[in-house]
């Protein structure tokens, strides 16, 4: 709670440096801070899995901005923040003898949820275009360019008679990357996130065919300043 208070802090002093530097010295800086949701779906998952529900993501972070013309419209950003995803699906993931078992479920079996979770710190780096100027708040940008992430926490659970969980297990890749692209006009602007990485690494489903699964998300990002 403490680092929490003191991170917010830091932001807060932060942006009203940067509008005190606006008012005085005439350049600006842009979408500094972000909030967003998505839609998650999966590619390249295996054959008999299927996603349940709303799977999401929510995600929030910190970009500095990086002017690299006079007008301020094209610049970099590099930034850092959180993300957690969660999906809704129907592969049972369990840890029987030692080993954990990516499998379906028995046609006998009735589970009330089964989902995962992934906590992750993310990093993006992006090209960002924009025709803003120094008095507009609403103006046209495209972003573009890449995520990386590391999942510092993870869990896999079901309820079938009661709620089991595996949490931080080996499988699960920490390492995550990917393409993301946000463009719009204004407050709101649509987003995209092409996860190249896999969600797991060395895992096998039914012990057989190896999950090479990706994600893939849509949704909106919404910055602040």
């Amino acid at each position: 709670m403490k680092k929490l208070i003191i991170i917010l802090f830091l932001i807060t002093f932060s942006l009203q440096a940067q509008v005190e530097n606006k008012n005085k010295n005439g350049y600006y800086l842009e979408d500094q801070l972000y909030i967003g949701v998505t839609y998650n779906t999966l590619r390249k998952k295996p054959a008999s899995m299927n996603l349940r529900g709303f799977s999401n993501s929510i995600f929030a972070g910190y970009i500095r901005d990086i002017p690299l013309n006079k007008k301020r419209n094209f610049g970099l950003g590099l930034g850092l923040g959180y993300v957690r995803d969660t999906y809704f699906h129907d592969m049972k993931i369990v840890k029987e003898n030692g080993i954990v078992l990516f499998k379906n479920f028995d046609d006998i079996d009735v589970y009330n949820s089964n989902r995962l979770v992934f906590h992750s710190i993310e990093m993006p780096f992006e090209f960002r275009f924009r025709d803003s100027t120094i008095d507009d708040y609403k103006f046209w940008r495209v972003y573009v360019g890449m995520k990386f992430s590391y999942v510092f926490y993870s869990k896999a659970e079901f309820n079938l008679n009661d709620l089991q969980r595996l949490s931080n297990f080996d499988e699960v890749n920490r390492m995550k990357y990917g393409l993301s692209l946000s463009a719009g006009h204004g407050t709101w602007n649509g987003f995209i996130y092409y996860e190249i990485s896999n969600i797991f690494k060395n895992a096998k489903f039914n012990q057989t065919d190896s999950i090479d699964m990706k994600g893939l998300k849509f949704g909106l990002i919404f910055y602040i300043l």
